[in-house]
């Protein structure tokens, strides 16, 4: 039984171990967002996205996998992460992955940072410049 923040109580059984498993096999869970491929779990896309890298610099992906957000802090996704690529890669590299503690909200350290380098004043979008022209001003602005 966990308790929320507004004192609540919720039982929370099996639940605990089905919804983390959805990130390892996505066809567990019946919704699915556009642009999502279901078919791979989340080993499976660190995995395809490092092996779409040169040759010579995926030794150094692998041993730098870095988690971070909320889902991060699911009890035992670093270690089982581990075993998931090493598994896929046929033990051929050394797989490491960092679960820093301040996980939870590394997007937002690291987009403070970004917003204060002076190189990312043109990327900027007020408020107001948004309201006027909607979100096809983030278009020409944004690119990667």
């Amino acid at each position: 039984v966990y308790r929320l923040p507004d004192g609540s109580r919720v039982r929370l059984g099996a639940d605990l171990i089905r919804i983390p498993e959805t990130l390892f096999k996505p066809f567990l869970c019946s919704v699915y967002s556009p642009g999502w491929k279901p078919d791979l779990g989340v080993h499976e896309s660190i995995y395809t996205a490092v092996n779409g890298c040169g040759y010579d610099i995926r030794n150094y992906l692998y041993n730098n996998i870095v988690l971070s957000g909320g889902s991060s802090l699911i009890s035992g996704l670093r270690e089982r992460l581990e075993k998931e690529i090493s598994l896929l890669s046929s033990h051929a590299y050394k797989i490491r992955v960092i679960a820093p503690p301040e996980r939870k909200y590394l997007a937002w350290i690291g987009g403070s940072i970004l917003t204060s380098l002076s190189t990312f004043n043109s990327m900027w979008i007020s408020k107001e410049e948004y309201d006027e022209t909607g979100p096809s001003v983030c278009g020409p602005r944004i690119t990667f």
